[in-house]
């Protein structure tokens, strides 16, 4: 928490108009905040292991809801750094009782740039309430890390079929609940369950375990995405064949991302979109635009999946061992040599861990950017190669943000408060580093 503060505070000095004396004044007061912030995860770490096991995770979830909180306001338009949070769910007022298959919650019911360094036929009947948006709700979860659960799943939904992929899923689950999953699920009043939002008698037909327990667990990440997946390869292949006789028209992940909204049944009584109430122009025509707006934001999971390859070489080991960690949260001075700490990476505490792990831990790299650029060889960045290092934000004292090169003009990285591991483009100004 301390540690959202100091980085936001970071961001204002550097864009601040100060003399030089005042603002490295004020980046010594900065510093002296991240080594407390360093100072007080740690004493809660070791404070929350001595706990019982049974309360250990909700004393985590609980540091984490709080952290959530304190990041949302930071990223506030008025706060340190000038970023806002627009993923914000609309009002949904559907009322038509035998249209969607899940509902998203009325009530949740829930237990207590600069870079810097250290996610024919028309199926069973559904019910549908109100929905009014939970205006204490968790910032969206991409940025809180959240989607890292998620993110193994979404790519495996998203091969099932052609025309979804697992963006498209990623964005419709950020729509519907934000990624919350297990305890932390919204249940309906009207019995809707679990990060997908299953309906009883839905989930019924479309609920597999696909871990082997012997019971398929509307909570669990996997069950729920994998039923999502299968629920809207089918939808979208029912309107295929829909448009092939003329029954319907218009885009078909459009009328698939509906028929996930207002039920199949509306998208072929309208013969398209779903239209002519007020349920269906305020809630499904925006969700759909929602989720369509969205997906580019999760374009890295497609990425991801495109670049998974046989890890034969230190390079290709280095970038599969950080892509473990697509979607887990940046934290300031968190993670190093031996994974996460604090329940996330910093920039350099990523590459300090694919580097150890790839190597057999044969490398033990500095844990700061300025420290590791002076490992290794530098190379120009249009023969930069996978798994080799790129510096970028440059100061005085060196650059100030590591990534881990993928090729195509792509990089792993971990990029700043509110925000969470993910593949994006190579920075301008960056320099390569083999560090083999």
């Amino acid at each position: 928490m301390i540690a959202t503060i100091v980085i936001n505070a970071t961001g204002a000095i550097d864009n601040a108009n100060l003399p030089s004396g005042a603002k490295a004044s004020a980046q010594v007061a900065v510093e002296s905040g991240g080594k407390a912030a360093t100072s007080l995860s740690a004493r809660l770490d070791h404070a929350v292991a001595q706990l019982p096991e049974p309360a250990q995770q909700a004393a985590r979830n609980g540091i984490q809801g709080a952290s959530d909180h304190i990041a949302a306001m930071m990223s506030a338009p008025n706060a340190l750094r000038a970023q806002s949070d627009t993923n914000h769910e609309p009002v949904r007022t559907r009322t038509d009782p035998a249209e969607s298959h899940r509902q998203p919650p009325a009530t949740r019911i829930v237990p207590a740039g600069q870079f810097p360094d250290s996610q024919g036929t028309v199926g069973p009947t559904r019910s549908i309430v109100i929905q009014v948006p939970d205006a204490a709700a968790a910032p969206p979860a991409m940025t809180s890390g959240r989607i890292a659960a998620f993110v193994p799943w979404f790519q495996q939904a998203g091969t099932l079929c052609s025309g979804v992929t697992a963006p498209t899923l990623a964005a419709l689950y950020a729509a519907e609940n934000g990624f919350h999953y297990g305890p932390d699920a919204p249940v309906s009043p009207a019995g809707a369950l679990g990060p997908g939002q299953f309906m009883p008698g839905t989930w019924a037909v479309y609920g597999k375990d696909v871990h082997g327990t012997g019971r398929a667990d509307v909570f669990d990440v996997g069950d729920s995405v994998m039923a999502s997946g299968h629920l809207l390869c089918d939808d979208y292949r029912r309107i295929q064949s829909w448009k092939a006789k003329g029954l319907v028209t218009g885009d078909t992940l459009d009328l698939t991302l509906a028929a996930y909204n207002a039920g199949a049944a509306a998208v072929l009584r309208s013969h398209g979109m779903p239209s002519g109430s007020a349920d269906y122009e305020n809630q499904t025509k925006p969700y759909v635009a929602r989720i369509r707006a969205t997906e580019k934001d999760y374009d890295w999971l497609q990425q991801a999946s495109d670049l998974l390859r046989p890890a034969t070489d230190i390079g290709t080991r280095i970038v599969a061992d950080a892509m473990k960690y697509l979607g887990i949260p940046y934290v300031w001075g968190g993670g190093g040599s031996n994974g996460p700490s604090m329940g996330g990476f910093d920039c350099s505490g990523l590459t300090s861990y694919a580097v150890h792990t790839a190597s057999g831990g044969t490398i033990t790299l500095p844990r700061t950017s300025q420290g590791q650029w002076h490992v290794g060889t530098e190379v120009p960045l249009p023969d930069a190669a996978p798994g080799d290092l790129l510096f970028g934000n440059w100061g005085p004292d060196g650059p100030g943000h590591v990534a881990i090169y993928l090729g195509n003009n792509r990089m792993i990285q971990a990029p700043q408060p509110g925000d969470s591991v993910r593949i994006s483009p190579v920075m301008p100004g960056m320099h390569a580093r083999r560090i083999n």
